[in-house]
Formats: C-alpha cells, structure tokens, sequence
C-alpha cells in the first residue's frame, strides 16, 4: 500500500518554524495499530490522517473524516494537526470549497482561507480554578521557583493552565527547562495530559503579543509541543476574560516558535489563525 505523506510546519510563514506535523492522504482506513505504527515512526508530535468519507476525492469533496496520532497514544483534537491538513487539500490537492468540514473526535471543525492565512473553527475551553495545593509536587518541577499568579484546569481538555506572576518576563518563560520525567512522577492520576506555563505580553515591548506560552505532554510522548492550537482554546477562554478582548495575538516561545491570532466569535466559538509551510512531500509504503 501507498499513502500520499506530507510534512507541514503550521502556524509559521517560513520553512522550519512553528509545529511540524505529518500528514497522510487515506483512500482507506487502516487498523488503529497501524495508524499508531505510522505515528511512532514519523515521530513528530502528530501525524494527522485525512479519510474521504463520503467524498469522491481529496480536490472536490469538503468533508473529510480527521484522526491524530502522537508517537504514543491518539488524541481527540489537535490544533496545528488541523491546519496543516487543510494546508495539504487547499495547497496541494487545491481543494475548491471555501470551507472544509473534518469530523473528528471533538465533533465537526471548519478551516477556510482568508489571503494568506487559514482560519479554523475551534470550540472554546474556558478554564476552571485549580487548587495549588492539590497540584504543588507538580507545580514545583514545571516551574521551579517562579511566583505563579493563577493555576487553571480544564477537564474537557485535561489542559493544566499555570500563568506566571507579571513580575516574570519573557527570558524567564524561555529559560524553564521542566524535566519530562518530574513531571511523569508528579502527575499519575490520567487527569492532566498537557501542561500550559503562559504569562501576559508586557505592555512596554512592541511586540503586540496579549500572552505568551509554553506547553509540555510528555504524557502523551511530547516532551514539548513547539506550537499548538488545541492549547490555545484553553488560553483564548482564559486571557479573554482578563484582558477583556475578543481579539488576541499570542506568541509560543517553544525554540521554533510560532504566532496564532484568535478571535473569540458572536456564538461563542474560537477562530484560530495561522500560516502553513508544506516542505516535504513523498510516500509512504507499507
């Protein structure tokens, strides 16, 4: 068998920055081990795979069925996943629908285009308080010493959301070196899958950046995830309220960075906005 196979870097405009994802053409579905093998052998932090479903093929039809794999386990949303598999079918298969439809896991997303960006149609997860207490084993191996300001949960994510004092800076955010396996021994229940450190843009840069962030999973084999939609629905829900916006320019301060533009919606939806860059293309048999 021969499966189309792409490597996109999404939320980036430049060849080697954002988040690279893997992404597969399927004119059939596999075995779910298969899906995983496939996963664990490209070793990015998802490989994503498109199914035509109902569709005639990957150019007319607009919906399309969605999985993602980390080299470990499934996920059941993926930001950056999504954008670059509608990079593929915009770009590559030039798809000819304004909008496309993926069903997955979370229910229906929607990307289209808009000039040179993709805009994806995310739900918004709003975070809840989390006691620190509760957590400060964990706390302590993400951010050592660092003054903490809020701690959020969001159990529809399982996204922990830790936000660090405004008398941190940026340089300080960069330089956590969190150890992924202090973090595996602290957190054993199942409940958190992905840690979130972010903290507020100063307003005395001209960066125009509302928040920055990082984000770390090594409980789903990502030590750390360069650039990252699904992260960015727990943050939207967050900074929104405390910023009092509904439009925000964030920036993730992994070493290949990446910008995301979000825009909170009337019905209460997240567009997430972002580039993609295809830089590999080839095939995969198995």
């Amino acid at each position: 068998m021969e499966i189309p196979i792409f490597t996109v870097d999404a939320f980036t405009n430049v060849p080697f920055k954002g988040n690279p994802a893997a992404i597969c053409l399927m004119e059939n579905e596999l075995r779910d081990d298969l899906y995983q093998s496939i996963a664990a052998e490209m070793n990015l932090s998802e490989t994503a795979f498109i199914t035509k479903g109902n569709s005639v093929d990957f150019s007319s039809g607009a919906r399309f069925g969605l999985r993602w794999f980390t080299p470990k386990n499934e996920i059941p949303l993926c930001g950056h996943g999504t954008l670059a598999s509608a990079a593929v079918l915009f770009y590559i298969k030039k798809n000819v629908n304004p909008v496309l439809v993926f069903e997955t896991m979370r229910g229906e997303l929607y990307v289209r285009q808009h000039e040179e960006s993709l805009i994806m149609d995310f739900p918004l997860n709003k975070p809840n308080p989390q006691d620190q207490h509760e957590i400060k084993d964990l706390l302590k191996a993400a951010v050592g010493d660092l003054p903490i300001q809020d701690v959020c949960y969001c159990p529809t994510t399982k996204k922990l959301m830790v936000r660090l004092a405004d008398a941190c800076d940026r340089s300080e955010l960069v330089s956590l070196r969190p150890e992924a396996e202090s973090l595996l021994r602290n957190e054993t229940t199942g409940k958190i899958r992905s840690l979130i450190i972010t903290l507020k843009g100063a307003e005395s840069t001209q960066s125009g950046y509302d928040f920055y962030s990082r984000v770390f999973a090594p409980w789903v084999g990502v030590p750390e995830d360069p650039v990252t939609g699904s992260a960015h629905t727990v943050l939207a829900g967050y900074w929104s309220e405390k910023l009092n916006k509904k439009k925000m320019l964030a920036y993730q301060c992994s070493s290949r960075g990446g910008e995301v533009k979000l825009e909170i919606r009337n019905d209460g939806r997240l567009d997430i906005i972002g580039q993609a860059q295809i830089i590999l293309q080839g095939t995969l048999k198995i």
